[in-house]
């Protein structure tokens, strides 16, 4: 009496059943997402988007939008960081950043001035975390210069320390570090590239 072959009739059963669609595995992981959410068990929720100036990766806890990041920063490395330094309870969730893609569409194409959405900045303190929470009182369409915004935040002396606060802002384009510019007309530094911030900058100035 021969034994039957058991592998054979496992593999004979999954030429059967057809693999699930990509449709399929996004409402899998929405449902997971969910699920993990209502358990307490989802610190940080994350997606990516398609934008002008490239994929953006967003991420953000129960408290708000904790991270904007350009592929240039590595989305990979981004996401490890938020891990160590946040939660390893981090899941792809884009419900919970639906809010702040709908902005950014509107940013991009000119019928948003303001992101009006609830931010985490615990990815920054001190010197930092001050001249950040001042970026957003530069208009729309305007700028300031490192200078400026080092005397508006009480420290005059500070230039180099503004220019690396805006250098390690987690959250570009929800707080515009991009209309920060050098004193002599040059644009200075971006963390999305110079060429990325000369097209937010062109962007707002033509709206």
């Amino acid at each position: 009496m021969t034994t039957p072959n058991r592998d054979h009739d496992i593999s004979g059963l999954r030429d059967l059943v057809p693999p699930p669609s990509d449709a399929e595995f996004a409402a899998l992981r929405a449902r997971l997402a969910e699920r993990a959410e209502r358990a307490g068990l989802l610190d940080v929720a994350y997606r990516t988007v398609d934008s002008p100036v490239g994929t953006l990766l967003l991420a953000a806890t129960p408290a708000g939008i904790v991270r904007v990041a350009y592929e240039l920063e590595g989305l990979d490395e981004v996401l490890a960081l938020l891990a160590t330094k946040i939660s390893p309870r981090i899941i792809a969730a884009p419900r919970r950043l639906d809010p702040l893609a709908r902005r950014l569409e509107q940013y991009f194409t000119g019928r948003r001035e303001r992101f009006d959405i609830p931010v985490d900045l615990r990815m920054t303190s001190g010197f930092r975390r001050r001249v950040l929470e001042h970026l957003p009182s530069i208009g729309y369409g305007r700028t300031a210069s490192y200078a400026t915004v080092a005397a508006a935040v009480d420290n005059p002396r500070a230039v180099r320390a503004v220019g690396s606060a805006c250098a390690t802002n987690p959250l570009p384009l929800v707080i515009p570090c991009h209309r920060v510019v050098r004193s002599d007309g040059g644009i200075g530094g971006y963390l999305g590239g110079p060429a990325v911030k000369r097209a937010l900058l062109d962007l707002e100035a033509a709206s």
